[in-house]
């Protein structure tokens, strides 16, 4: 068991007992650079930019005269942080806010709750992470314009047998000019590194390069996935640096994946080049707005 696990297994495949009482002690911060160096990326050396954002769609907590407030929370913090949070950690953490009353009404409650989510989480992962509660019903679709890859392949020809993770598959052709590709993969597939649960999710892809990734060992890698366990932050990265080695060092790559909530909470990693000029994702990273794509999410 790597020292990710061991860290992970605090409170993953163990039972649930109901926490009564509000309790920071339940976070659990889990090293990026366990699985980071498996893949030569390097922390002090990060060939993207990005961040790491949750959506807590079950929050809950109670003013001082009992009347209960639920809340969807959206929280971000950058992905050159040391640590990462472990999913179930946060969920036990947000629900010791269920039976706890404070604040005189419902605007004094969900401040000091801000407040305090943004401390502990920010002192766990030693980073600066900011939250915020989504009132707004509206979902913004920052994909509109990005394309199922499935549709751009003849499924007929597709022989896919591997479901380990394989970058050798990946194969490209040049082109004379830089082109703009928009791609979607609405079948991703991997699962929880201690637990074995599996999460589905999906990956939009963005790069501009004369270098063109043939569709069909694109799709046959993405799939290779389905058998592999990893944090959903780890996937991301490990897909973005194997593209980002595929291509050429000046051209510009986005990689983000919209997991599939469970537990009442979802995490939707980001990574792009520095250089990248796709910024219609500036709604997923603001925590004013609920941007999501489809009915998975």
């Amino acid at each position: 068991m790597s020292i990710t696990d061991k860290i992970a297994a605090k409170h993953l495949g163990k039972k649930n007992i109901e926490v009564l009482q509000y309790n920071p002690e339940l976070l659990v911060a889990i090293p990026r650079e366990d699985n980071r160096k498996q893949y030569n990326i390097f922390s002090d050396k990060l060939d993207f930019i990005g961040w790491d954002i949750w959506h807590a769609y079950e929050f809950s907590v109670m003013t001082k005269n009992g009347l209960p407030i639920t809340k969807l929370i959206k929280i971000k913090y950058n992905c050159e942080s040391e640590f990462l949070i472990e999913s179930k950690s946060l969920k036990l953490y947000l629900n010791s806010y269920n039976m706890m009353k404070i604040g005189q009404n419902i605007n004094d409650c969900l401040d000091i709750c801000k407040k305090n989510i943004e401390k502990d989480l920010s002192n766990v992962l030693k980073t600066t992470v900011v939250i915020n509660y989504i009132d707004n019903n509206e979902r913004i679709d920052i994909f509109e314009n990005f394309r199922n890859i499935i549709e751009l392949v003849d499924e007929n020809n597709l022989n896919i047998e591997c479901y380990k993770e394989n970058p050798n598959v990946l194969r490209f052709v040049d082109e004379n000019i830089k082109q703009e590709h928009y791609l979607k993969f609405d079948s991703l597939r991997s699962n929880c590194r201690v637990t074995h649960q599996p999460d589905f999710g999906d990956l939009f892809i963005y790069y501009k390069s004369k270098k063109h990734i043939e569709e069909e060992t694109l799709i046959k890698y993405l799939c290779s996935f389905r058998s592999e366990y990893h944090f959903h932050e780890e996937c991301c990265e490990m897909i973005f640096k194997r593209l980002f080695d595929l291509l050429s060092p000046e051209d510009e790559l986005f990689v983000c994946a919209l997991y599939t909530r469970r537990g009442g909470i979802d995490i939707c990693p980001i990574r792009l080049t520095k250089n990248c000029e796709f910024k219609d994702f500036s709604a997923l990273i603001d925590v004013d707005k609920l941007a999501r794509n489809g009915v998975k999410q």
